[in-house]
């Protein structure tokens, strides 16, 4: 039994041998040369005003929850939309209500005005 594992431990000695191959190659061919442009925190290519750890507003979690819920909706769109003359009746009913779940929430975060910037 031992030797079906064996195929697994090689793929992940070589995946550990490649991993720090890597580090130690980039370490190698590029060295470090640190200038006051380098060590800035990275804001977009705008000089940085304040604090770099200022807190967000919450609506800006809100919305990219929200559009991380819209987003996981088109991806269960797709196959329902390829395999859907297979699933018949009980698909598409199944679909309409998810689909239902989904557009009552949108209307309520919309209401409660969850995608409002103020």
């Amino acid at each position: 039994m031992s030797s079906s594992y064996l195929p697994v431990l090689i793929l992940f000695g070589v995946s550990l041998a490649n991993a720090v191959g890597m580090v130690v190659a980039s370490a190698i061919l590029n060295p470090r040369r640190p200038t006051p442009e380098k060590d800035m925190p990275y804001e977009s290519g705008m000089i940085p005003l304040g604090d770099t750890r200022a807190r967000f507003s919450v609506k800006f979690y809100m919305v990219a929850i929200s559009f991380i819920i819209f987003d996981l909706e088109a991806i269960f769109l797709i196959p329902w939309a390829v395999e859907m003359r297979y699933l018949g009746w009980e698909g598409f009913i199944a679909m309409s209500i998810f689909m239902t779940i989904l557009v009552v929430g949108f209307i309520y975060e919309w209401r409660k005005g969850g995608l409002d910037w103020e």
